[in-house]
């Protein structure tokens, strides 16, 4: 890159606008040379500075006796007990993983994965959130077939379990797919790493992998709409090795032992700029790198490329001065790059240097943590009219209809999709994919166990986002609350689209509002989380979808609980619906899939509600009263109630139930409320669960048994769990 111009045009290429390029040439006081201007790009990109979204984030609760580290380092802490504690963070791969499916999954949970270790956490628990276009849509075939497999090769080549997640389909993701992925990993209390880095004279350490060109401009790519131009963009995906991904845990999993460690930062997005200029921001620090002792596999790269490369599994450390041997063997035990390539300095700036020449030399504040806030206009979208139900024809056939939503690929069993994770490696997983509302392991030599999803509805979001928002949070607290287990805290991943626009803005903030308002009542707090914006292609956006990873605890459960199972136990066993919400078609799956309309109002939360359902749920199955226990989500009761049967092993069982119809039989069936959940239990203990519901306050109602070859809802629907295990189990159709 010799002989560059740097100059507005070349400084728009890089995604800042003229404002902001004026802005940087006035904090360094003349132009920027082409590697400063790399670095500012990456770092006052949205996916590093968050510079439309942080004046939103603020209103978010981050605090309580529970959370030891909150946002603003690699992963959230959360103390539970005993001297443990838990890290978990959620991120995105969207745009990677549309240009580049296999290798932009495996990279994001790469990089979630070193997120959590660096915190000094073991990983114990992976899961995602998956988005697609339309099932017959062209590309979807070929876009869920290389995110699965990313996913696959990458968590099963680690050795974490993906026990837990989501996939939807709509039409909404065509354009623009999402990748979420969420790590949780396990920690002393007191034993947690920070990126601050300390200490004038400190050695500054590169570990893990060799430096190439891959994933050069990774952030800025995904801060950028997508265009028909898009999959052009594929050098900047990044290539993963999940092996030496494992020896770079293991290797920092032995240095921890040691107090050789002042700070280490994964080096994530922005390659060795955000790790180098974040972890000398937070000290309030300077630094000095010199780039020809870098570990590199590639000849000739230049300044630029070393510091915007996001190449795969790499970290930097910040090490006690004098140390340095002792790093260096460990690193080297591991077969793994290790190197001494700078040290930290009292000048508050970074400097970079390669063959003797300076290339950068500006201070570092003002571009780890003085990047430009906006706060960008909002525009309210109207909000669609509600539905008229006499528009809406009552389906002939309830049970064609019912087979009909059990067939929908967002309600059908993604059997197919998980069976592809090892969810068994390291042998935690209690409650398996498929068999309950949330993934549960156990902590192993403590009677503690931890229970976490991954939850949002798009289309609700679409239809209000304030009410979208606040109903993942209370989503993935029932899914968390049917183990046993009481919600600590949340980690989330904002997917929205072009935040210049101010109906997108708008819905970002309403959404955020929503959020923060249900962790307020739920007492969740917010402990770390993504903001992924510009999801949109030739100016078509995403639905808003914020979606809400929550964690939980369980200490002590009764020896015969039946920890997160949602499948019906035995014949006879009496079936309990807890809790109310009054079931609606707005923002209905079956009003989407069965009639093609998506109309609002979406479904509100009832906080009081879930709190008292919640609360008898957990304890029913903590202590054993409850033998299943299924949240009430997507495709109403019905659907709820086929879970239930359809997963009972080793085969499907039956189920005889009596419910209000109401006006209409088809949303007594398929329509959605939140607040709801079906509970079931021994014949002989259900007096004991009316019981513990009335000291909860929550709404119970015994609505029939388990038991036979039919799922029979009286009055309105009666078909054999054979034709419904037919229709839940026929996808993939490809």
């Amino acid at each position: 890159m010799k002989n560059v111009v740097v100059d507005l045009a070349l400084a728009k290429e890089h995604g800042l606008s003229a404002e902001e390029f004026a802005r940087v040439k006035e904090i360094l006081g003349r132009d920027p040379s082409i590697t400063e201007l790399g670095i500012f790009s990456v770092m006052w990109s949205e996916h590093c500075s968050y510079k439309s979204s942080r004046v939103h984030l603020r209103r978010f609760p981050t605090s309580g006796p529970r959370v030891l580290q909150g946002p603003g380092e690699n992963a959230g802490v959360v103390d539970i007990g005993d001297g443990w504690a838990v890290a978990f963070k959620m991120e995105s791969h969207n745009h990677p993983s549309f240009i580049e499916p296999y290798q932009g999954a495996a990279t994001g949970v790469g990089g979630i994965l070193r997120d959590v270790f660096t915190m000094g956490a073991r990983p114990i628990l992976a899961m995602d959130s998956l988005r697609f276009g339309a099932i017959d849509h062209p590309k979807t075939k070929y876009l869920l077939g290389g995110v699965v497999g990313g996913i696959a090769g990458y968590g099963n080549a680690f050795g974490v379990p993906t026990a837990g997640g989501e996939t939807v389909f709509d039409a909404a993701y065509n354009g623009n797919i999402l990748v979420n992925a969420f790590a949780l990993g396990l920690l002393r209390a007191d034993k947690i790493f920070r990126a601050q880095a300390a200490g004038v004279g400190n050695p500054v350490m590169y570990v893990g992998a060799r430096t190439g060109r891959d994933g050069i401009h990774g952030a800025t790519m995904a801060s950028a709409e997508f265009d028909e131009k898009s999959e052009e963009k594929r050098p900047t995906v990044q290539v993963g090795d999940p092996f030496t991904e494992k020896l770079l845990m293991e290797a920092c999993m032995e240095l921890f032992q040691t107090d050789c460690v002042v700070a280490i930062q994964d080096m994530g997005a922005a390659g060795l700029t955000s790790s180098s200029v974040e972890m000398a921001g937070r000290g309030g620090m300077g630094i000095e790198l010199e780039l020809d002792r870098v570990p590199m596999r590639e000849e000739g790269m230049t300044p630029y490329e070393i510091m915007l490369s996001e190449s795969q599994e790499r970290m930097l450390l910040v090490a006690k001065a004098g140390r340095e041997d002792e790093v260096r063997k460990i690193f080297q035990k591991w077969d793994l790059e290790v190197a001494v390539i700078g040290r930290l300095t009292d000048t508050g700036r970074i400097v970079v240097k390669q063959g003797g020449k300076s290339f950068v030399d500006m201070p570092v504040l003002p571009v780890s943590d003085k990047a430009p806030v906006y706060d960008r206009p909002q525009k309210a979208i109207p909000p669609k009219p509600p539905v008229d139900p006499n528009s809406v024809p009552v389906p002939k056939d309830l049970n064609e209809t019912y087979r009909k939503m059990l067939g929908d690929p967002n309600l059908a069993s993604k059997k197919w999709i998980y069976r592809q994770y090892d969810h068994m490696v390291r042998t935690n997983t209690l409650t398996r994919p498929g068999d309950g509302d949330a993934a549960v392991l156990r902590i192993k030599g403590t009677k503690k166990l931890i229970a976490a999803s991954t939850d949002c509805n798009g289309r609700y979001c679409a239809l209000d986002p304030f009410v979208g928002g606040a109903g993942a949070v209370a989503e993935a607290a029932r899914n968390v609350s049917t183990s046993g287990a009481t919600p600590l805290a949340i980690t989330d991943c904002l997917n929205f689209g072009n935040p210049e626009r101010p109906e997108i803005m708008w819905q970002f903030a309403r959404a955020v509002d929503g959020i923060a308002e249900a962790c307020h009542e739920l007492e969740t707090p917010v402990v770390s989380g993504n903001v992924s914006l510009y999801n949109e292609t030739d100016g078509v956006a995403i639905h808003p979808t914020p979606t809400v990873g929550m964690v939980g605890l369980l200490e002590d459960p009764a020896p015969d609980s039946r920890l997160g199972a949602m499948a019906f136990e035995s014949e006879g066993d009496a079936i309990f619906l807890v809790g109310k919400g009054e079931p609606q078609l707005g923002g209905s799956e079956y009003l989407a899939f069965v009639h093609g309309r998506m109309e609002g109002p979406a479904p509100r939360v009832d906080f009081e509600m879930e709190k008292k359902a919640g609360a008898c749920v957990r304890e029913a199955m903590k202590s054993g009263l409850a033998r299943s226990a299924h949240d009430l989500s997507d495709g109403g009761f019905a659907v709820a109630l086929a879970e239930c049967a359809l997963v009972h092993d080793p085969k499907p069982i039956g189920a005889k139930v009596k419910i209000d119809a109401g006006a209409r039989g088809d949303v007594a069936l398929f329509g959605e409320s939140h607040g709801r959940y079906i509970v079931s239990t021994r014949a002989a203990d259900a007096a004991k669960l009316e019981a513990l519901a009335t000291k909860t306050g929550a709404p119970i109602s015994r609505i029939g048994t388990v038991g036979g070859d039919r799922i029979v809802i009286e009055g309105l629907v009666d078909v054999s769990v054979t034709e419904l295990h037919a229709a839940w189990t026929k996808f993939p159709a490809w």
